[in-house]
């Protein structure tokens, strides 16, 4: 069956479309458009109209690509902005019957096991992997045997403690201080990164994003730290003209690689592997699971929430 899954992302919103058959997905197009839903959501507890319409103008260019490909079943999740929003839910209802998706709100246990089911498409993970899932609004820990969400992520963390262009020691220690604090005591063996701030660190170190390079590609911990250190060193004009990073998520990549090398020092974890296969991929198989949609059920502009 071939599905669809937008996720609508704190930094970003992304699109995969893939073919799901039994216990394997095989990806026909995946696209990311940074689109910073959860601007301000942090301070302020609300979805903001700028940041709306920004999303809703990639769903349309979505959309269309889902009914060129012949998608069968859409599915949009939303996670970290959307859970601490309070109009998160209403803005999913207007996602819903403005473009005929459906859609859901997951809890962060529940991004977790999907995030931890797609990185497992196709390999085996042993009992002592970390899966970890640096998002814009929150992280997620993942073992075979605990699932943790924590508030801590690239935009809330650039928007609590990042304020000078580049970054000021003192920023940077808060903000690694803040991450410190919220770690829980876990047990790793290896780690596996996914999402925008692990495969970008990747590609920056290969000096270019190739989704073939990036996909295994390992991160050594002192390659973290040297990432970062050049990254928090540089004005924002110069970090957007780097190789491998998309210059609308420079803003925001500081605080990611933060957070990677605290999760590295804290664990004792010498690297991470990065991985493209993530949360669209677990996604994917609850999109199969969907029932098919009646005709009618989502007349465009039914419902305005923000």
């Amino acid at each position: 069956m071939r599905v669809g899954v937008v996720d609508l992302g704190t930094n970003s919103t992304r699109l995969l479309v893939a073919d799901v058959d039994g216990e394997e997905v095989e990806e026909v197009s995946r696209r990311t458009t940074i689109t910073r839903l959860g601007e301000g959501v942090d301070e302020r507890r609300k979805l903001l109209p700028l940041p709306i319409a920004r999303v809703r103008n990639v769903l349309s260019d979505y959309r269309r690509e889902l009914e060129e490909l012949g998608v069968e079943r859409v599915l949009a999740i939303g996670t970290s902005a959307l859970r601490d929003a309070d109009n998160g839910e209403a803005f999913l209802g207007e996602i819903e019957w403005s473009y005929g998706f459906a859609t859901r709100l997951l809890s962060g246990e529940e991004e977790a096991a999907l995030t931890r089911r797609g990185v497992a498409n196709g390999r085996t993970l042993n009992g002592g992997t970390l899966v970890l899932d640096v998002g814009g609004g929150s992280t997620e820990l993942i073992t075979a045997d605990r699932q943790t969400s924590l508030d801590v992520g690239s935009v809330r963390l650039t928007e609590r403690h990042l304020h000078r262009d580049p970054p000021a020691r003192d920023e940077l220690e808060a903000a690694a201080r803040t991450v410190r604090d919220a770690l829980p005591p876990l047990q790793a063996e290896d780690a596996i990164g996914v999402a925008g701030t692990v495969t970008t660190l990747a590609a920056l170190e290969l000096g270019g994003y190739d989704p073939e390079r990036v996909h295994s590609h390992r991160l050594s911990r002192g390659a973290v730290e040297a990432q970062l250190e050049r990254l928090a060193s540089l004005p924002l004009a110069e970090r957007q003209e780097l190789p491998g990073l998309e210059p609308e998520r420079a803003p925001v990549i500081v605080g990611g690689a933060i957070v990677v090398r605290e999760v590295l020092d804290r664990y004792g974890l010498e690297a991470l592997e990065a991985s493209e296969r993530d949360l669209l991929h677990g996604a994917a198989f609850e999109a199969a699971q969907l029932p098919e949609a009646a005709e009618g059920d989502a007349p465009p502009g039914a419902y305005t929430c923000c």
